[in-house]
């Protein structure tokens, strides 16, 4: 440290020295001569004492860092003017000046050699910040020179528009000299040097020298543009603490304006005020450490050109960054009202949708509080500067909001009324709020509900259908008219309609009065489908049960339908229902393909002039489009039109305006189907009703030529068939046939059907005998669904249907799963964000959620590296994929078993232990990859990637004995054989097979231990069994006739052991005595 060093040098010099020893004593010395002692130190200058002791101070504490640049200062006005008594000494003018900046630098030089962990690094550099503003501060006299006069009859912007010249101080030169000395540190080697330097730099910027003239002359603007250059280099340091101090220097220069004029800009080098603005933007979204980011966030000015990416920092990676948005930046920005709707809209969806709850509260406080005071509390006027109706009646973001809002601010629940006045004059902000304060108070229990008096606020049932007839009315006068506040009125007409759907019907006239209108309104063919269905769902909770509401509803269904019908041939078409919606047969398969459920129930099949024109079309192609269901549209008279005007332009527009209206007529019968079905939940067997609009309506619809009605129809029949297992094993092969010849919009609607069968019913559907569809045709279909790169919403829909179903349990197949896998790492798909997103989040839910599923992962994963390899060699020059060792290293990542659920690292009765559920996963994954690798077939990159994954594996002890002895063997013969090459594989082979035979030798020592084990124990079962034999005699001996059990003890097993040993040490005592007496026989004989 400066301060010790300048401490110790400045007693060593104040100490007296010692004298020098006479030449007697010298000589008279007898021992040899003594080495040379060091020079004695060098003694401080009075200056450097004096700035030395000042330094020393400063570092203690920041107390006094007043004084002590106030005494700094009065040593530098010593030195410039030569007075006093270190001025005098010196001389001043710019001797002086140079005198005193080259000591304060080289103690300042020592400051910059300090770590970051020191504080007493950062006192000395806040003290010289310090002493600088007040340098300048003191010195900022009139700056200006003579400022020219204005002469008489001389404009005066004439005057004021002349440059000003800067008179230069003593203090300017200082910071010029200052900044000049610190220029060349900024790249140095040491990164405690880099930066101690940019933090000097970044303090000195931010405090003193925000209204420094760096442009008063050429030289000074060369080093203000040099030091920019230099700080822009370091934004890109490979040191956080350095980025951080740079970017706010960078930041403090460009508020300063350096090298923003014309001249500057021209001799630039291409780093302009744009450019830095676009570096600096730039690192606030890819920089890698959150506080870079931060601390630009924080920094930087919010303007028309920064704002937009300012707030998109609310999707940082770093939760304190977003909320850093909503706490810190929003509030300087000061009334909302300034921002653009779409930033508005951006805000709350992002803050109240965030995963972090610091965020979502910050975001809620925004809204609930700091918003509402820029509007003096009115919601209303809150909701207008949001576009409340662009999320559909739901809302969207504006309803979570709105709930928060609720949750939070009780006393606006309190107070809010809703008077007559209220409900005449609906605007769709006011709709809205009102329905969400209405949800918001039935969701709560009943006892909140009866204090919040919710049934007064609100209106009864019988005003409410009132109000809701008044503003179906404007609804449907401003569609005829084609107004633009149809929108406006049709969600205000939704927002009344979801209010109904959770009023109360205990008021039979209030219930009677809204049914009749609802029934009335439903038959208005112009109304929109979103009213349309909304309507349905509060008819389905008015009827008493099922059977009544599908009845009611195929009475407006025929209602409607017959409003096809010109005047000429109402009397023809009165008796008919649902004939439009059907077409002749059609020779592309649909006919052969479809079955009805219920074939007694027939509807009657007249053919309508649309008909026939569109069965002439039919007629007139040629064979091979006849067979193609994509080539049938519904502008079949546009088609035709030449034909047309020759027999009549009159005819052909009539015809053409009828074949439209039928058309919209027929979907909008086939949206109240479908929203029909998808408000019932009984059997279709059971309710004729729904059998009837089945083959009435839906089944002549899937027929039709027309593109639109054969969606609708189809979707229709797909809800019909998760009513009925039989009719969805029946269809199955219509649904499979319209994926494979249809359009990409009936592809994806066939995908989704598909799904929702297999999803009710599961896979038990393939096993009915009505079912034509094998369960490995339907995988394939999948399969062949995955690959369609070129159609990117059908690959991401397919996608989606196989990763729901996977989940599900429903298929269990590891082809498909495998398909998935080269998906997601195939360089075809790098522009199918949707599809990379589905499987980011499906591959490892699906792999950790189950073991069996793991171990199909496991299965297929050398297969896969194998493929993606292939894939990867016939690339193109301009395609990019994931390295083959990336993949490998995420592959071993989904198949780890101390990442399954219910495995890792839990706390148990003995402690932390380490739980797997299935430890022979990657046992399997390197038998399979050593097997792989053995091959003849196997390539050099492709063993380098199988072995060096070896190394990322998990291979537990408690594994399968036979498994790990197996796996140790083909590590032994991989090694033996050389299969390796590459340094990086033979140190993996070579690791492996070290853990292994530790393994491998504790089975071998565990398996002679329980050998033994079980000898011991086998004689010491047969000790036992002499024992209890003797006991048995010696019994029967003594005691005969006696009936009486004698129950003993069992041994011990270390008696037995005891005895077992006894018994053999004793038995080569008798071998002995047997060999003695035949010894002795042989003496006699």
């Amino acid at each position: 440290m400066p301060a010790r060093v300048a401490g110790s040098r400045s007693a060593r010099a104040r100490a007296p020295r010692k004298r020098a020893p006479a030449a007697e004593e010298t000589s008279a010395a007898t021992s040899p001569a003594p080495e040379p002692s060091p020079p004695p130190p060098a003694t401080y200058t009075p200056l450097q004492d004096a700035i030395a002791t000042i330094f020393q101070s400063a570092q203690k504490t920041t107390a006094g860092h007043r004084k002590l640049a106030i005494t700094m200062r009065s040593i530098w006005e010593q030195c410039a003017a030569g007075t006093g008594r270190l001025g005098s000494s010196i001389g001043g003018g710019r001797v002086g000046e140079k005198a005193f900046v080259k000591e304060f630098t080289g103690f300042l030089n020592r400051v910059l050699m300090t770590k970051k962990s020191e504080v007493v690094g950062d006192r000395c550099l806040r003290f010289t910040d310090i002493f600088v503003r007040g340098l300048l501060d003191k010195g900022r006299r009139p700056t200006w020179a003579d400022k020219p006069k204005k002469k008489d009859g001389e404009d005066e912007r004439m005057v004021e528009g002349e440059e000003e010249v800067v008179e230069e101080t003593s203090a300017i030169r200082f910071v010029l000299r200052l900044i000049f000395f610190l220029l060349p540190l900024i790249p140095s080697r040491e990164k405690t040097v880099r930066y101690r330097t940019t933090q000097l730099l970044s303090l000195l910027l931010a405090n003193a020298l925000p209204e420094f003239p760096y442009d008063y002359s050429t030289k000074s603007n060369a080093i203000f543009k040099q030091l920019r250059s230099e700080l822009l280099k370091r934004v890109k340091d490979r040191e956080t603490p350095v980025r951080v101090q740079a970017v706010v220097g960078v930041i403090k220069l460009l508020e300063m304006g350096v090298g923003t004029s014309e001249d500057d800009s021209e001799d630039d080098d291409g780093e302009g005020d744009g450019n830095v603005l676009a570096a600096l933007i730039e690192a606030m979204q890819n920089d890698p450490s959150a506080d870079v980011r931060r601390t630009i966030l924080y920094n930087i000015n919010p303007t028309p050109e920064t704002l937009p990416y300012l707030l998109e920092r609310t999707r940082d990676t770093d939760p304190v960054t977003r909320r850093s948005v909503f706490t810190r930046l929003l509030p300087s920005l000061g009334d909302f009202r300034h921002l653009s709707i779409g930033m508005r809209e951006k805000l709350l969806r992002w803050g109240l949708n965030d995963r972090d709850e610091t965020v979502r509260e910050a975001a809620r406080r925004m809204f609930n509080y700091r918003w509402l005071e820029d509007v003096d509390g009115d919601v209303i006027e809150i909701l207008e500067r949001l576009d409340v109706a662009s999320d559909g009646p739901q809302g969207g973001v504006k309803e979570l909001a709105l709930r928060g809002f609720w949750e939070e601010r009780k006393d606006f629940v309190e107070k809010i009324t809703f008077g007559d006045e209220f409900w005449e004059d609906l605007t769709a902000e006011s709709a809205f709020l009102a329905r969400s304060y209405n949800d918001y108070c039935r969701d709560l229990p009943s006892v909140q509900r009866e204090a919040g008096e919710i049934d007064e606020k609100m209106p009864e049932v019988t005003k409410l259908a009132l109000h809701l007839q008044r503003y179906l009315n404007k609804l449907v006068v401003a569609l005829e008219s084609e107004d633009a506040e149809a929108a406006t009125w049709e969600f205000v007409a939704e927002q009344l309609l979801m209010i109904a759907s959770r009023m109360d019907y205990g008021d039979e006239i209030g219930r009677r009065k809204m049914f009749a209108l609802l029934r009335e309104s439903l038959a208005i063919p112009e109304l929109p489908e979103g009213v349309t269905k909304l309507i349905i769902e509060c008819l389905a909770k008015l009827c008493v049960g099922e059977g009544d509401f599908c009845m009611l509803i195929l009475e407006v269904i025929a209602e409607v339908h017959d409003r096809i019908a010109d005047d000429d041939d109402e009397a023809g078409v009165a008796d008919e229902s649902f004939h439009s919606a059907k077409s002749d047969v059609s020779d592309d398969g649909i006919e052969d393909a479809i079955t009805v459920r219920a074939p007694s129930v027939k509807a009657s099949t007249p053919v309508t002039k649309a008909a026939r024109s569109a069965r002439k079309r039919s007629r007139s192609r040629p064979a091979d489009e006849v067979g193609d269901t994509d080539m049938m549209d519904i502008d079949g008279a546009e088609e035709n039109g030449e034909e047309e005007e020759q027999e009549g332009e009159g005819e052909d527009e009539d015809e053409e305006a009828k074949a439209v209206k039928e058309l919209m007529i027929n979907l909008k019968c086939l949206h109240i189907a479908q929203c029909l079905l998808e408000n019932v939940s009984g059997s279709l067997k059971k309710n004729t009703h729904l059998v009837t609009m089945l083959n009435g309506l839906v089944v002549p619809a899937v027929r039709s030529h027309e593109a639109p009605v054969r969606e609708r129809g189809l979707r229709c029949l797909g809800l019909s068939c998760l009513l009925d297992k039989t009719l969805a094993e029946e269809n199955l092969t219509l649904f499979a046939h319209c994926f494979n010849k249809g359009h990409e919009a009936l592809q994806i609607e066939a995908l989704h059907i598909m799904s929702d069968i297999l999803v009710t019913h599961g896979s038990a559907i393939f096993e009915g005998d009505s079912c034509a569809v094998e369960q490995r045709t339907l995988y394939r279909m999948f399969a062949k669904a995955l690959k369609l790169d070129e159609v990117a919403e059908v690959q991401s829909t397919a996608a989606e249907v196989v990763c729901k179903l996977m989940l599900a349990q429903v298929i269990k197949d590891e082809e498909l799963l495998k398909v998935l896998v080269i998906a997601y790492f195939d360089s075809a798909t790098v522009d199918n964000q949707s599809l990379r997103q589905i499987l980011t989040y499906f591959l490892p839910v699906y792999c950790h959620s189950r073991p069996e599923n793991q171990t199909k992962m496991q299965k297929i994963t050398v297969s896969t590296i194998h493929q993606l390899l292939l894939i990867r060699e016939n690339l193109g020059e301009e395609e990019e994929m994931v390295s083959i060792a990336t993949t490998a290293s995420q592959m071993v990542d989904w198949t780890d078993p101390r990442k399954n659920v219910g495995g890792g690292v839990q706390a148990g009765r003995r402690g932390i232990e380490e739980k797997i559920v299935d430890p022979n996963v990657h046992v399997d994954l390197a038998i399979d990859a050593l097997e792989r690798v053995s091959s003849s077939s196997c390539n050099k990159e492709e063993k380098k990637v199988l072995c060096t994954m070896l190394g990322k594996l998990y291979i537990p002890a408690d594994a399968a004995p036979e498994k790990l002895r197996e796996l140790y063997e083909l590590v032994v013969q991989v090694i033996g054989d050389k299969v390796a090459t590459d340094a990086p594989s033979r140190n993996a082979l070579n690791k492996l097979e070290l853990l292994l035979g530790k393994i491998v030798s504790e089975l071998e020592r565990d398996g002679a231990t329980e050998a033994t084990g079980d000898e011991l124990a086998a004689t010491g079962d047969e000790a036992e069994a002499v024992a209890s034999e003797a006991t048995a005699g010696e019994a029967s001996d003594d005691g005969e006739g006696d009936d009486t059990i004698v129950m003993t003890k069992p041994p011990r097993v270390d008696d037995l052991a005891s005895e077992t040993g006894r018994e053999t040490s004793a038995a080569p005592s008798t071998e002995a005595e047997e060999q003695e007496d035949e010894d002795g026989e042989e003496d006699e004989g």
